[in-house]
């Protein structure tokens, strides 16, 4: 990665996974042919050296070489050791040439790694075990959002990539697994931005006779617990602002930050009808294009004014029953879901709730969003009858919950786009 000198002396920057060191190449101490192979180098070039280890005069560590091979020749020059690889749109598309000349770049990838591990093994020190679901599936459910649709030729059906891993991860609580877990790919055919990409990575877990008191003490516990083993302390900067991921974290309500932000009291305003009537009258701006029910409008409504003030990390409490299709309703307030989303820095990072067990109220409202989309609203979820069918067999009490890996490596790392914690995001090929 580096050469100076020339003549009968040459210094030399070897890097490998391990790290760097110096080698000194002497022409009446390395093996006389080996020697001539200086004429040959090239930045780039993957190098096997014998020598003893010493310290220059200059007091370096440095393996004094007697003898070396070029063990595979890089023909394609590597961008200049000073100006580096800056451009972003090609630090993406050749992730490769990054992670060679950015060493920064590596480390976020290896952090990445620790992230992953370190869930895994909190998940499996409390007796969750890893499972495999299907990533094609005959009908995409546990969220609203726009799928991939493929084709497989042998049945000569068409399928889609999933886009949560929610429906058969709870079919394995009803077959008598109590506490499951799942990290893999989910794909939505949606926009690209800074916080989404259309291939992410999704870690959920389900457990059986837990409610969504229960996932908020056990998240505090495990992002707490990953926040100090990484950084030393509870407390880091992302993006020029603190975070303090100490236990215990705030809690609202969504009906209180959605008031305190738009004006809008959604107790009051509890249909589509009264809800645009209140947007109208405290005279706030969204673009409602293509957004159709009373979900989807107060969704677009908190996105828009409450949820750019919302730093924390804290806990977003009680959603509507309109949007969240899959959670049980609160006892006390069936329009409002026993339910919880943690927020950091403005970003969603966790959805979680109570799992709804009542195979006639998770029918009716998947007819509901059915509906909708006939109405046109092009996120919508899908009824599925093998569900019903299981969960009409009996699912205990079960808490669920779904944790975006990329944003929260993003928020770790202090990277501003997912796409800098993603080895190959999604890109428009160079030729369009």
């Amino acid at each position: 990665m580096g050469v100076r000198g020339h003549g009968k002396i040459f210094f030399l920057d070897l890097v490998d996974g391990t790290g760097k060191i110096q080698v000194v190449l002497k022409s009446d101490v390395c093996n006389v042919k080996a020697f001539t192979l200086t004429d040959c180098m090239d930045l780039g070039d993957f190098l096997a050296v014998q020598g003893e280890v010493g310290r220059t005069q200059a007091g370096e560590r440095s393996v004094f070489a007697k003898n070396f091979q070029i063990i595979s020749k890089a023909v394609r020059p590597l961008p200049d050791q000073w100006s580096g690889l800056k451009d972003i749109e090609e630090r993406y598309r050749q992730r490769y040439v990054d992670l060679i000349v950015n060493p920064d770049v590596r480390d976020i990838f290896l952090t990445r790694s620790k992230v992953v591990t370190f869930l895994r093994a909190f998940l499996d020190s409390d007796g969750f075990i890893e499972v495999e679901t299907p990533v094609l599936q005959p009908i995409y459910g546990g969220a609203l959002a726009k799928p991939f649709v493929t084709h497989h030729n042998a049945l000569d059906i068409d399928l889609f990539l999933r886009i949560s891993d929610e429906l058969y991860l709870k079919r394995l609580i009803v077959g008598g697994f109590d506490r499951v877990y799942e990290v893999g790919h989910d794909f939505r055919n949606e926009g690209i931005d800074r916080a989404h990409n259309p291939e992410f990575t999704m870690l959920e877990f389900y457990w059986a006779y837990a409610d969504y008191e229960d996932l908020m003490k056990y998240t505090e516990t495990m992002l707490a617990s990953l926040v100090k083993e990484l950084k030393g302390s509870y407390k880091f900067m992302y993006q020029g602002t603190e975070l303090n991921f100490a236990p215990p974290w705030p809690r609202q309500t969504y009906r209180d930050v959605v008031l305190k932000y738009s004006g809008v009291d959604i107790n009051t305003a509890d249909d589509e009808k009264k809800l645009l009537a209140e947007i109208k009258s405290k005279k706030v701006k969204l673009d409602l294009t293509g957004v159709i029910g009373y979900g989807a409008i107060l969704d677009t409504l908190y996105k828009a004014t409450a949820r750019p003030h919302l730093v924390g990390p804290m806990y977003l409490m009680d959603r509507p029953t309109a949007f969240v299709a899959l959670a049980k309703r609160l006892p006390k307030d069936p329009s409002k879901t026993a339910s919880f989303q943690l927020l950091v820095s403005s970003r969603e990072l966790i959805n979680a709730y109570n799992e709804l067990n009542d195979p006639e109220d998770q029918a009716k409202r998947w007819r509901e969003s059915e509906k909708l989309g006939k109405k046109g609203q092009t996120e919508h979820e899908s009824f599925d009858d093998d569900y019903i069918k299981a969960l009409e067999y009996g699912m205990p009490p079960t808490a669920g919950w779904g944790l975006g890996i990329d944003n929260l490596v993003a928020i770790l790392t202090d990277q501003p786009n997912i796409k800098d914690v993603i080895l190959f995001p999604a890109l428009r090929p160079e030729s369009a």
